[in-house]
């Protein structure tokens, strides 16, 4: 009975546009179990991806709407449900495995939990969480890498912080999960950040606009993959990822899944005739796009996200963006609810679709 509980849970999430595939061993429902208590999953279960109010949810919980209120507030605060007030009602949405229920677990990380999760993308998590498109993440640019006429605003996450107000750094889940199992990462850990426009009670992961900035400066220095929402508006954090540790990177150096970041819309070159072979580009590149070849660095430009940070880091200022084709260039969905909406139709999961 209660596994039929959490196979409920785990088949509304796949239900979801990020989805949350199953597999031949189940290994899903364990990681379910280590995050939801069987009355959680009831209820979790029975929601969807649409916001519904309280006392709707209530009556389909057959709970009262103060009881089923206070379940599914204490459920918001672990990540597991998304809150927000629609024209003054209190309403609530299942949230998606990745990202949101997952990434929400960075205090209760743990062994077993780091274990599950890396056992699960193997199995076939990551091909169907990361395979559809449009892809859940983006790649932007190191900004300067890039000429100022050339970025869009959509991938200028430097202005985007300027006309924020609240800011958060946390630490990236990715790395604190791949060194529980084994694989510490040299890179920074608490460098992911989240910003709003909004103002809020200051809580103890708020930074200022200054030291946001500044940590935004420091991810390109150490080599760090800025990735944010696929979306033009609405974004809100960047995490600053690596390709030994975070998932989409290894989506393509792991799991070979060649879409699964968006990549931004340049590719590098590295100029052969200036090139002195010092092989910083190759060490620097997340996604092994670059290698040595008759002691020259020389772009796959297949693989190529456009990351920028063969330019950053170039001591010889011989590495370059270009902008990509205009017919290579795919722009994000508009905002969240169209990225949902997409990647339902191209799931089969659209009615009508």
């Amino acid at each position: 009975m209660t596994q039929d509980i959490y196979d409920q849970l785990a088949n509304a999430l796949d239900r979801l546009p990020n989805g949350f595939p199953r597999t031949p061993s189940n290994i899903e429902l364990a990681i379910l179990i280590k995050i939801f208590s069987p009355q959680e999953a009831q209820l979790a279960a029975q929601l969807r991806g649409e916001w519904e109010p309280v006392d709707v949810l209530a009556e389909k919980f057959g709970l009262p709407a103060g009881e089923a209120m206070s379940q599914l507030v204490n459920m918001a605060r672990r990540g597991l449900v998304w809150y927000e007030k629609k024209n003054g009602k209190r309403c609530f949405r299942l949230a998606p495995f990745v990202v949101g229920i997952y990434e929400a677990q960075i205090e209760s990380l743990d062994h077993e939990l780091a274990h599950l999760v890396e056992h699960y993308m193997a199995e076939g998590g990551a091909a169907g969480i990361m395979q559809p498109q449009p892809a859940i993440h983006r790649v932007v640019p190191a900004q300067s890498a890039v000429k100022t006429e050339w970025i869009l605003p959509y991938d200028d996450v430097r202005a985007i912080l300027l006309d924020s107000k609240t800011f958060q750094v946390r630490d990236c889940i990715c790395r604190k999960q791949r060194a529980h199992v084994g694989h510490p990462c040299k890179l920074p850990t608490r460098i992911c950040l989240s910003f709003s426009s909004m103002e809020s009670p200051a809580g103890p992961s708020d930074i200022s606009q200054a030291e946001a900035l500044a940590l935004l400066d420091k991810a390109e220095e150490v080599g760090l993959v800025h990735t944010v929402s696929n979306v033009m508006k609405g974004i809100g954090y960047v995490c600053n990822c690596c390709g030994c540790c975070c998932a989409v990177l290894r989506g393509i150096t792991e799991y070979g899944i060649a879409s699964s970041v968006a990549r931004a819309g340049y590719y590098a070159v590295i100029d052969p005739e200036e090139c002195l072979g010092c092989g910083t580009c190759i060490v620097r590149c997340q996604v092994q796009a670059i290698s040595e070849q008759d002691g020259l660095s020389v772009v796959d430009r297949e693989r190529c996200i456009g990351c920028g940070l063969c330019v950053t880091g170039c001591p010889n200022e011989v590495a370059r963006l270009e902008c990509r084709p205009e017919a290579e260039i795919v722009p994000p969905p508009v905002d969240f609810a169209a990225w949902e909406h997409e990647r339902l139709v191209n799931r089969g999961l659209f009615e009508g679709s």
